[in-house]
């Protein structure tokens, strides 16, 4: 990791110990959980959000107010409210995805869960996720919460990453595998 990513990764792991700590001791997570994942979507979904929390340009008064517009619309809890008006004061706003990530992290672990990546040539309906979600529990023998996407390209099957486990059952990683066979054959 580079320098400048560690002390990226050091500063948001910082504000994340401090509002999953708080959230915690109000016993307010459930809450907290919902508008990091609210922040996180925007933050997926907005190109002008991530523009606003990462230039160097956007002056502390201008992030400030952008902040307090978007906690405004959103509704977050005073608790993220604050933290984001002190991190848009100090100029920290740049490590709110890292921030993010790491106050999801700490929450699965409070609540035993693990992440399944899950990839699939389509959408999977409630039914199908409810079904993977269930058959990976019983692996695993912890909730699974999964963060699914869509792509096209395998044509059909899943891809699902857990931990340090990935499991591909794409029929594009099987028609790559009996191409690679049939050049060692010919």
């Amino acid at each position: 990791m580079s320098e400048p990513a560690s002390i990226s990764s050091g500063i948001a792991a910082r504000y994340a110990a401090a509002v999953f700590d708080l959230a915690k001791e109000e016993k307010g997570l459930n809450g907290l959980a919902a508008d990091c994942d609210a922040l996180s979507e925007a933050l997926a979904t907005s190109a002008d959000f991530r523009e606003m929390i990462s230039s160097p340009v956007v002056s502390r008064e201008d992030q400030a107010k952008a902040i307090a517009a978007i906690v405004a619309k959103m509704k977050l809890s005073p608790l993220l409210a604050n933290t984001l008006q002190l991190m848009a004061s100090k100029r920290r706003l740049f490590v709110l995805p890292q921030m993010i990530a790491d106050i999801a992290n700490r929450i699965a672990v409070e609540k035993g869960e693990v992440t399944a990546e899950v990839t699939s040539a389509s959408a999977l309906t409630a039914d199908q996720a409810a079904k993977l979600a269930a058959t990976l529990k019983a692996s695993v023998g912890k909730e699974v919460k999964l963060k699914t996407a869509v792509d096209e390209s395998l044509i059909g099957g899943l891809v699902v990453k857990l931990g340090s486990t990935m499991i591909d059952t794409s029929v594009k990683a099987k028609l790559s595998a009996l191409q690679n066979a049939m050049k060692e054959v010919g």
